[in-house]
């Protein structure tokens, strides 16, 4: 994993800080303290082109649905085939909720 070259007490800080959030209105209200919009909206934008590509949608399609660029959707799409799994299973846990 990439990020355990960040491993430590400040990322563990953040990590428990997202953890202890109660609701969305909590997440919304902490990520607007902590990231620009920018930087928020780049994360959304992977995490639908990950559930874009999770069902079979052609570059195309996800690059004018989300307007990402290609690079973004060809490393969201490394991620799903040889990453972690996380991408399938918040969406898995996302979309179990939502039924």
């Amino acid at each position: 994993m990439q990020i355990d070259k960040l491993r430590g007490k400040e990322l563990d800080q953040l990590f428990n800080a997202i953890l202890a959030l109660e609701d969305i209105e909590e997440c919304y209200r902490l990520f607007d303290d902590l990231a620009t919009v920018n930087e928020i909206q780049s994360l959304a934008q992977r995490l639908e082109v990950a559930r874009m590509l999770r069902e079979g949608f052609t570059y195309h399609k996800i690059e004018s649905q989300t307007g990402a660029s290609t690079a973004t959707i060809s490393r969201v799409k490394r991620c799903l085939n040889y990453g972690n799994d996380a991408y399938e299973m918040v969406l898995d846990r996302v979309y179990k909720e939502e039924e």
